[in-house]
């Protein structure tokens, strides 16, 4: 190796510098010679440091084999090879094939000299640059831009101590500046001239800027009661504001809130609500607000200072900020106080809040203004405002919208206004298209509130049930039951909304087919069963009736078990009753909130639709159900009596079924509801009668003849030709309708700790028997048969069953959750 190339690479190994003298080469750390080495020495260190270091042992990089030529060795070691500061070369001129000169003792200690010159200068300039006169060249030592010098990582941290002693100062200052003022402009505040007020009250919102002062304001209750007394008693704008814009600032802290609570702040504060001044109307608002999130006492105290009425007042500025505030404070007025609800309501807020749903775009004013209707809704006396004003578009106006919030407040206002906008309301397509899509949302709260705003828009109005049919919504809540699986919070409602769309409208027999051809009555049988609990098996039972209309679900429901599961239902349900009228109680007996008497009026309306079809009725007669038929003959529940002479019109159109319901002893109960006001009980009693006594002698035929026309044609009303009697038992009782209540989690328990409830786990479920024990049934009456005249029943037509009472609404329950 040149002397030349050895002298370089000893320059290239940091600050110890090589030296030569006469043979040897001498180290030099910082001009200082620390030992002497041969040439030999020399190259053996060298050889080592390059060969024997790098080889991959010690360093965990892959072995490489060692280079020939020097050019090559350098560009696989060009990363570790670092520059000396002072020799100013770079690698652009060492691959060019520059060869340096080597540096005397003298140059050597010169670039010391100069570096340590500057050195602290660099310090000074770093840590206190303010300090350093400016145009003076300070030389950098930094040569990687990625890779800080100790001096500028020293920097940061030495100017955040520099600020820190400096706040501390200025924060003592002002705290000892504020703590002599106070006592001062206490009373200068508290002064008869108003210059001399307005100018100690703009000097007091200069102090309340700064922190230190601020607190010390704050905790003089003189000050503050001055301030209060000042911001009522002026007549002048500027000390107004002022003395709003103090404790505005003072807001921001508990201890100021408490302060101006204390002071009497807040009927000040909700008199400057009328102030037309843009900035003392902030100042006021945002006072208020914090006051109202939190300083307890505080709503009670804007309510009694008469804030709801000014509050709704500025809901018809057009400053989105300032509404946004504004809406924010009347739904913590009016979240869990009725009182607020009606006083918002009697100032017209349900107009104003609609408006800004419609005209603005503003995310967080939506949001806002979503929340304080959703707290209206669910005010009895606010829902129908809020419905005529339009509620129901402005808020399906922004289901689209990307804020997952304001979609999920809009939902559940939503919710809760369906039921009261289902008769008059117009232009629906939208919302109800919109409903459909969202069925499809990964987010459960989304498709929870989706299904039961369809369910309840749909109920008893057939408009919207025909929209719901062609926007597909039959296949989307289809889908959703399949997805939901045990979640009955989504499946009760949208088996509700099912139910209503496959029921008295013209798409209705569409419907009850794309139930089918979507697959949805094996999940719907599967519903019937546990876990599942009575509300959602009570709506099941309903959809299960109505599918039933369309005679192509007949074999389907009947091969997925649907008739031994609803008879099973029935046989539970009716047990239920029994064992509460045994025990002499007249009251109906509920399990999770359903009347057993409905599921038995359900259950028997599905037997006697399905029972149209004769494999189906050779199912319901090998279940050994008819007794229980006959014994709800005798119920007091007209409707129960209507289901149950339906049921045993379908099975005795069979000679099998006509021989078993005469052996069950039904001729007695059927001929005393001839007489029942119910013309649809005195039609079916009167069709099981006729069809029971076909193989009956002459004598017995015309007997009872006679009895049907005294009981049928008892009025004087002339009924002209009687109407067909198999036209009459294809009638159609309409399935009574309900909104879908949103059941409250906490009145959840589980069914089976419930006494008389549903008994999902029951042993012996399957293949249950019917118990006779513990009822107590009436004297069969006797069947009179001496009534004059007679009938001829080869002729006769009776006229179709009217339908069941539709007048009864579940009540929706209303929650501010």
């Amino acid at each position: 190796m040149s002397q030349q190339g050895y002298q370089h690479q000893q320059y290239q190994r940091g600050p110890a510098m090589a030296q030569q003298q006469g043979g040897q080469y001498m180290e030099v750390q910082g001009g200082q010679p620390m030992q002497m080495h041969d040439s030999n020495t020399k190259t053996m260190m060298w050889a080592q440091n390059h060969y024997v270091a790098d080889s991959g042992i010690n360093s965990r990089t892959p072995s490489q084999a060692p280079s020939i030529s020097s050019k090559t060795h350098h560009s696989q070691h060009e990363d570790e090879m670092n520059m000396d500061a002072s020799s100013g070369m770079g690698y652009e001129e060492w691959d060019q094939g520059y060869q340096p000169q080597g540096y005397t003792q003298e140059q050597v200690d010169e670039l010391n000299q100069q570096l340590n010159q500057t050195r602290s200068q660099r310090v000074r300039n770093a840590m206190f640059p303010e300090t350093m006169d400016e145009g003076v060249p300070i030389p950098s030592t930094q040569f990687d831009p990625q890779q800080p010098t100790a001096v500028q990582r020293l920097a940061e941290p030495s100017q955040m101590l520099k600020h820190a002693v400096v706040n501390l100062i200025n924060y003592q200052d002002d705290a000892d500046l504020a703590t002599r003022a106070i006592p001062e402009l206490t009373k200068l505040l508290n002064d008869e001239d108003q210059v001399v007020v307005s100018q100690a009250a703009m000097m007091v919102h200069q102090l309340s800027k700064k922190e230190a002062s601020r607190h010390a304001i704050m905790n003089s209750p003189q000050m503050v009661a001055a301030l209060v007394r000042a911001m009522t008693n002026s007549n002048d704008v500027e000390t107004t504001r002022c003395a709003a814009g103090t404790l505005h600032n003072l807001s921001h802290h508990r201890q100021g809130l408490l302060a101006i609570f204390k002071s009497g702040g807040i009927p000040a504060l909700v008199r400057l609500l009328s102030s037309p001044v843009e900035s003392v109307l902030f100042y006021a608002i945002t006072t208020l607000h914090n006051l109202l999130l939190h300083q307890e006492g505080s709503k009670m105290a804007v309510r009694l200072a008469g804030g709801l009425q000014k509050m709704v007042m500025l809901l018809q500025r057009n400053n989105i900020k300032f509404l946004a505030i504004t809406t924010d404070c009347l739904q913590i007025l009016a979240y869990g106080n009725q009182e607020s609800k009606l006083i918002i309501l009697a100032s017209g807020g349900p107009g104003e809040l609609v408006r800004i749903m419609r005209d603005f775009n503003y995310e967080k004013l939506l949001w806002t203004t979503s929340r304080v209707l959703k707290v209206l809704s669910v005010c009895p006396s606010n829902k129908p405002a809020i419905v005529e004003a339009g509620g129901m578009q402005a808020l399906a106006m922004h289901l689209g919208h990307p804020s997952t919030r304001l979609v999920q407040n809009c939902l559940w206002t939503l919710r809760n206004l369906s039921d009261a906008a289902t008769k008059q309301m117009q232009n629906m397509e939208g919302l109800i298209s919109m409903l459909v899509q969202l069925l499809s949302s990964n987010d459960i709260n989304v498709v929870t509130c989706s299904a039961g705003i369809l369910s309840n828009l749909t109920c008893n109005n057939q408009r919207n049930k025909v929209i719901a049919c062609q926007s597909g919504g039959i296949e989307a809540l289809v889908r959703t039951c399949i997805q939901a699986g045990d979640r009955e919070e989504i499946t009760e409602p949208a088996v509700c909304a099912l139910r209503h769309m496959t029921s008295r409208h013209t798409e209705a027999e569409m419907a009850q087919n794309a139930v089918r051809l979507h697959y949805g009555l094996p999940v719907l049988v599967k519903m019937l069963h546990p876990p599942s609990r009575w509300p959602l098996i009570k709506a099941v039972i309903g959809l299960i009736r109505n599918l039933a209309l369309c005679p192509a679900n007949h074999a389907p429901l009947r091969e997925h078990g649907a008739l031994p599961r609803l008879v099973q239902l029935l046989i539970r349900a009716h047990q239920d009753t029994q064992r509460r009228a045994s025990m002499g109680s007249n009251s109906s007996t509920y399990a999770d909130g359903v009347r057993m008497e409905d599921i038995v009026e359900g259950t028997v309306g599905a037997l006697h639709i399905l029972g149209r079809e004769a494999h189906n009725r050779a199912v319901i007669r090998g279940l050994t159900c008819i007794p229980i038929f006959v014994q709800l003959l005798y119920s007091d529940t007209e409707n129960i009596q209507r289901v149950a002479a339906g049921v045993l019109c379908e099975l005795a159109a069979d000679k099998e079924g006509a021989e078993i319901i005469e052996q069950e002893g039904a001729t007695a109960p059927l001929t005393e509801l001839l007489h029942s006001r119910n013309e649809g009980v005195a039609t079916y009693a009167a069709a099981v009668l006729f069809r029971m006594s076909e193989d009956k002698p002459q004598e017995y035929r015309k007997r009872l003849s006679v009895e049907l026309t005294s009981s049928l044609f008892r009025s004087d009303q002339d009924w002209g030709q009687p109407p067909d009697l198999d036209a009459m038992m294809m009638g159609d009782e309409p399935y009574s309708e309900q909104m879908y209540p949103p059941h409250n989690n906490q009145n959840q328990h589980d069914p089976r700790q419930s006494q008389g409830g549903y008994h999902p786990h029951t042993p012996g479920m399957q293949g249950v028997q019917i118990d006779m024990g513990g009822a107590n049934y009436p004297p069969p009456p006797p069947m009179d048969m001496a009534a004059p005249g007679g009938m001829d029943f080869d002729t006769m037509n009776l006229d179709s069953i009217p339908p069941a009472d539709n007048s009864q609404m579940a009540a929706w329950f209303d929650t501010d959750l």
